[in-house]
């Protein structure tokens, strides 16, 4: 989310993916509009879906790129992965983005049976931006403000069953703030507030000046009861987005879903996009949050998590 996270990660190789299908369109409005879609190297499905969201500061980065990593260890899990791309903000604005990856969603749902995916069980996972992304999916079901049906597959639902988010911005305003008091402050020239921010690109304006839209763009805005459980993970040292984020983004989802579905855990020393989320203990730790939630009579573990 920093001003200078505005580089590409090395991109995976998809070759050693045996079942897959690259670059779909889901939707015509823009070539940013794809997926990709990886399935376990067995069986027939259909197979429970962990939505790939990259993070990128709203203005970069790819849904093939080595953020997809720890997403596709799903695979060995019983999982297909679906790789997502957006409209970035050089490209559209909010709430352009969060309308791509409703209609993702739809997308999965519409041509699922044809590609062995479980329209019914869906998670979306993303780390900084696509936290951000994620968050959304989670809390603004049934938003008309936030889909756009003419993307295509309007009969289909754009909600998911559970959320994994690592290092998730949430509330624009409040970055700055909770920066200078953990004692991690922006450097000079590249706070949150400025007028060339990720966050006010992504929003069209400097976000001091337009709180409104702010508050339209913060998923907290939309959370109500019936919302799927929600894993947050942030590391206590992140220098880009505060883990304050997540502490009180958590702290909303708990006050209406109950404690026992959202879970906040903070990664002790982890900074933004830190190795630590990637261990083999931590991925299985998202993997069975997401086998708690999605599995119907559950799966045997693998060792390769």
């Amino acid at each position: 989310m920093h001003y200078a996270i505005q580089f590409q990660p090395p991109m995976i190789d998809t070759r050693r993916f045996r079942r897959k299908w690259l670059d779909i369109a889901y939707a015509d409005r823009s070539p940013s509009q794809k997926l990709d879609i990886y399935l376990p190297d067995e069986g027939n499905g259909p197979f429970p879906v962990i939505v790939s969201l990259h993070g990128g500061a709203f203005m970069g980065c790819d849904k093939a790129d080595l953020q997809i990593l720890p997403m596709l260890r799903g695979l060995k899990r019983g999982y297909a992965v679906v790789g997502v791309n957006y409209r970035l903000s050089g490209e559209a604005t909010f709430p352009a983005l969060v309308q791509d990856v409703k209609a993702a969603v739809r997308w999965i749902r519409a041509h699922g049976a044809e590609h062995m995916l479980d329209g019914s069980r869906i998670a979306a996972w993303g780390c900084s931006a696509g936290g951000y992304l994620a968050l959304m999916l989670g809390t603004s079901a049934g938003i008309p403000e936030l889909d756009d049906p003419r993307l295509g597959n309007a009969e289909q639902p754009s909600d998911v069953q559970a959320v994994v988010t690592w290092y998730a911005p949430a509330d624009f305003l409040a970055m700055d703030d909770q920066a200078e008091a953990a004692g991690l402050p922006a450097p000079k020239g590249q706070e949150h507030s400025g007028a060339n921010s990720p966050e006010s690109l992504l929003l069209g304006a400097k976000i001091t000046e337009i709180p409104e839209r702010v508050r339209a763009a913060n998923p907290a805005t939309y959370i109500r009861d019936g919302a799927p459980p929600f894993l947050l993970q942030h590391g206590t040292r992140d220098p880009v987005v505060p883990a304050q984020q997540s502490v009180e983004m958590a702290a909303r989802l708990r006050a209406v879903l109950g404690p026992e579905r959202v879970t906040l855990e903070l990664i002790e020393g982890a900074e933004h996009a830190d190795l630590k989320f990637e261990t083999r203990e931590n991925v299985g730790r998202v993997l069975d949050f997401l086998d708690q939630h999605l599995k119907r009579t559950g799966a045997p573990r693998s060792d390769a998590a």
